[in-house]
Order: C-alpha cells, then structure tokens, then sequence
C-alpha cells in the first residue's frame, strides 16, 4: 500500500503570513523535498522495495534492469537535502541534551498547565501543530495514529523550533527500515522516489502513474480542520486560548 504523499508550497506559507514556519524550514534545506510534486508510478515502488537493500551509507534497489545506488551525491541532487547536521538514531536521541518529552511538549500547549499523559497534536500552537503535521505525513510519514506524538516526532519538532540542523537523510533512511519490518507496511516516500526512478532513467513508458494532486497540499482547510481560523488576516486559534495565532 502506497502513504499519500504530502505537499507543502512555501508560496503558501508566505500567503498565510506562516514566515516564522517557513524560515525555518528553509534552515533545514527541506524547501524542494516538502513541495516536491509529480507523477508517481505505484507498482514501480513496490517493485523498488521489494529489491531494496542497504550497503554501506547508501540505499541499493533495482528496477526494471537498472541498478540504482542512492548515493549522498543522488540525494543533493534528487531532493536537495545534504548529509549534514545532527545525527538522530531512532531510539538513541540522547544526542539532544536534556530532552525531555513531556516538559518540551507542554512547552508547545496553548495552554501549557493542561495535564498531561498522552502527547496529543490537537492542543499544540500553531507553529508547532503545522510542524507536526510535517513531521507526520512528509518527513516521517506513517500510515496511521497521526494524532499522538511519539518521542522522535517531538525531538524533531524541538530541533526545527531551536534551529539545530538535522541530517534528514539519515533519519529518511532509518524511517525506511522501520517501515519495510511491519507487517501493515505502507510504501512511503512515493514522490521522492519515483523522481529517483527518474533520475536513473528508468523506462517509465506504459507505467501506471497516478499525479499527486492539489488535495495533497497542506493548505487553509488543513488549518481550518486543525483548529484554527483566519481572523483580520492572521490565523488564530479557534478555541480563544493563547499561542495560537501566526507572527
């Protein structure tokens, strides 16, 4: 099964006055990876799963008799991410000093005196609520449950709010392996992909091919269905509590 890809256009973070969210994405380097858009060709992923392997560093598949090793230098220029920064192990984020996920996660409440046992998205402001949806359907996508915040959501969201660079390539990768040992596994990272099919020149000629539409974009029903409105040009909380507006 195919996750359907997520789309983010960072015209539409300026038009929503969303620049905090913006400018820090762009510090990530994940501008080109979050609006990539295009054609992606379903059974071609399966196929490209199916013949997946990890050698070293990098990713190895093969697809219709092409052989396609997924190097650093394919991932600058597929996707424009670069093998730099923080590196975060699933299950080792020690590497984030001090981290605390209940304290950090009431850190980002509206109201930051709720009581807390399960680290839920619907109560977050909204720079973090727009962040967790980014890290839940794009960076980390996962077939379902993306309403609770696991601990990796979290340390991801921390970084991007305090501007500490992270290497996505990596956590991309980690993500991958994770999935592929599911039972339930769901195909992620469909758009990515297939412009990898393409940048190996896959024979793409009779492929079923499916384009990832304007429904997939993060977009001012998204907001509206997070909880927020747009009132006076800026978007607020729907609820009245503090820290949702946009700056």
């Amino acid at each position: 099964m195919i996750n359907n890809p997520k789309v983010v256009s960072f015209g539409w973070l300026k038009s929503q006055k969303l620049d905090d969210v913006r400018r820090l994405l762009k510090e990530q380097l994940l501008k080109r990876f979050l609006e990539m858009k295009g054609n992606i060709y379903p059974n071609l992923i399966r196929v490209f799963y199916t013949n997946l392997k990890f050698e070293g560093n990098n990713l190895v598949s093969h697809v219709k008799g092409v052989d396609m090793e997924i190097t650093h230098e394919v991932w600058a220029a597929v996707t424009g991410l670069k093998y730099a920064g923080l590196r975060i192990n699933k299950g080792s984020i020690g590497v984030v000093e001090d981290f605390n996920k209940i304290q950090y996660y009431k850190s980002c409440l509206k109201n930051p005196h709720a009581q807390v046992r399960t680290c839920y998205v619907g109560g977050l402001k909204l720079n973090e609520r727009l962040l967790a949806l980014i890290v839940t359907w794009i960076l980390t996508p996962r077939g379902s449950n993306h309403y609770v915040l696991t601990e990796e959501d979290l340390v991801y969201i921390y970084c991007i709010m305090s501007k500490v660079k992270i290497i996505w390539i990596h956590i991309i990768k980690e993500h991958i392996q994770k999935y592929m040992r599911l039972s339930d596994y769901h195909y992620p990272y469909a758009t990515f992909i297939s412009k990898f099919l393409n940048y190996f020149e896959v024979n793409l000629e009779d492929e079923t091919s499916d384009l990832v539409k304007s429904t997939h974009e993060v977009n001012n029903g998204s907001l509206s269905k997070m909880g927020f409105t747009k009132i006076n040009g800026r978007w607020v909380s729907k609820d009245g509590e503090q820290g949702g507006s946009s700056s």
